[in-house]
């Protein structure tokens, strides 16, 4: 089979905080014209929820689909969040959710993950997360997440989410171990990146090439910029 052959999909990640936008406004609609701007086949967001209560979605659940052709999967406990510690999916239609572990992560902060195993166009396993401030909780965070995603039997797998951490060489050593990170570009601040704080690891039986997201002057709808990806089975 050529390389051309083999199936390929676009997957992104992106903190949306909550839609709260670079001037301090909150707008849902500016975040889903951007999320449907990227023209992703699968979505992780961090921040997808509030924080208080029963945690209700900041997106309107309703819209989603018609607004960005992508559906949340069913990650959240309750019928308010459409995440599981602001960690959501959107998946395009075709793609099935098979399997599913929400992580509560250790640290200074409360912080989860899921592992989301997906069945549809490629059988694929997406790892959503959200990391802590402290670079020692980031350190625990890492570790329990490669160790819970190695403990599943070996499939296609992409981890991304908000890493908060800006050194590749220093902080992220513990998942290098396992996994392929894919090089990103800055996504921090929104309106002046300067760091790469929003990352993309891949096993290595897939193949990843980052993508350009358009960015414009003026007010972002989140504190980050999205991160975009190609990928493709090898």
């Amino acid at each position: 089979m050529t390389r051309e052959s083999k199936p390929s999909l676009k997957v992104a990640t992106w903190n949306i905080r909550a839609g709260l936008g670079t001037d301090l406004r909150r707008d849902a609609d500016r975040v889903l014209d951007r999320i449907a701007d990227l023209g992703a086949d699968l979505v992780a967001l961090q921040e997808a929820d509030f924080r208080l209560g029963l945690r209700p979605s900041a997106l309107p659940r309703d819209v989603i689909a018609e607004r960005t052709g992508l559906v949340p999967l069913p990650i959240g406990r309750n019928a308010s969040s459409i995440g599981w510690h602001g960690n959501a999916i959107l998946a395009r239609p075709g793609f099935h959710l098979s399997g599913l572990q929400r992580l509560d992560l250790p640290g200074f902060e409360p912080r989860g993950a899921v592992i989301a195993d997906l069945d549809g166009p490629v059988a694929l396993r997406l790892v959503a997360l959200h990391l802590g401030l402290l670079r020692s909780s980031r350190r625990k965070q890492l570790d329990a997440v490669r160790e819970a995603v190695l403990h599943h039997p070996p499939r296609p797998t992409v981890i991304l989410g908000d890493f908060n951490e800006y050194s590749r060489r220093v902080g992220l050593g513990r998942l290098a171990r396992a996994f392929q990170l894919m090089e990103a570009a800055p996504t921090f601040p929104s309106r002046a990146p300067r760091l790469a704080l929003d990352r993309i690891a891949h096993s290595h039986d897939l193949g990843l090439e980052p993508l350009p997201v358009p960015w414009r002057k003026g007010v972002q709808p989140s504190d980050h910029l999205p991160l975009l990806a190609e990928l493709r089975l090898l």
